[in-house]
């Protein structure tokens, strides 16, 4: 049985390369395409660099990064594979943002999501409020405070104050009477039948 050439020459280059030069294209008679795989990747650098000429966005130019660690294009740092999620449906099997960058990208996300702000909103928020939360008047404002029914944002509190109004369901007469009983105030219901109490005014 005659064995096949081992060689083959490249259309773009005019070279006579070994056959592992060429990638597959099952299409072609020889299994293998025209081009080698340098020119394959010649081609497509022009083709890519062309594209993001025509939609006005830079050239992202490829980087040299050692083994077992990766660049992020968001910060623009190289970090160890250990600073990268798992992504299973990735070439490399890492996702596209370091783990910080992840964080902060999440956080924006929320804020938009649960309450249609920017991280600028919020901040003019906090600074509305000189830095402290709406309710005590004490701890560091962190916490966007919402309307349940309407969506609205109220204001930015600390975590016990958000806490305790999640606590009270956002019930305002709750709320009240917990204000009453704290004062010392008389809170009690009357029992005015059997099982049936009402309740103070």
């Amino acid at each position: 049985m005659a064995k096949g050439p081992s060689t083959k020459r490249c259309t773009g280059c005019e070279r006579v390369l070994p056959l592992t030069s060429f990638a597959r294209d099952r299409n072609r008679r020889d299994g293998l395409q025209v081009r080698c795989r340098e020119c394959v990747a010649e081609y497509c650098a022009a083709r890519y660099r062309r594209r993001r000429d025509t939609i006005g966005k830079p050239v992202r130019e490829k980087v040299e990064v050692p083994a077992g660690h990766k660049l992020c294009r968001t910060c623009g740092e190289i970090k160890p594979h250990s600073e990268w999620h798992r992504n299973a449906g990735a070439s490399d099997g890492l996702s596209t943002r370091c783990k910080a960058c992840r964080a902060v990208r999440g956080r924006q996300d929320h804020l938009k999501r649960q309450y249609g702000i920017t991280e600028a909103e919020r901040d003019e928020l906090i600074a509305s409020q000189q830095g402290v939360c709406c309710i005590c008047l004490s701890a560091p404002a962190a916490h966007v405070d919402h309307c349940h029914e309407t969506g609205r944002v109220r204001g930015v509190l600390c975590f016990s104050c958000n806490a305790a109004l999640g606590q009270f369901k956002d019930r305002p007469d709750v709320i009240r009477r917990a204000a009453t009983y704290v004062e010392g105030n008389a809170w009690k219901p009357t029992l005015v039948a059997p099982g049936v109490y009402q309740l103070p005014s």
